[in-house]
């Protein structure tokens, strides 16, 4: 159930806003005036957020590759492919 709280909370409850966020890594939304305002979540939330969105549109761009072209490799293929550049960076 998300956590909806007046703005004015963030003022006079902010420890407790805080708690929320950090314990449940859920936002809690801020309303003003009875209409939504503001979100606020724990920063590491926020960094997680940010990084399915990277993998996200990453896999989006590998998809629109895929369509573009015939070219497919197995999984050994693209294990073998890795390994060698990790082994050229170590070595480099």
């Amino acid at each position: 159930m998300p956590h909806i709280r007046p703005v004015s909370d963030l003022r006079n409850h902010f420890a407790e806003i805080s708690k929320i966020v950090h314990e449940t890594l859920e936002p809690v939304f801020l309303t003003k005036n009875g209409h939504g305002d503001m979100v606020v979540m724990s920063i590491e939330q926020y960094e997680n957020i940010q990084y399915n969105n990277e993998i996200f549109a990453k896999l989006k761009e590998a998809e629109i590759e895929a369509n573009s072209s015939d070219v497919r490799f197995s999984h050994d293929e693209v294990f073998k492919q890795l390994r060698q550049r990790l082994r050229k960076e170590e070595k480099g």
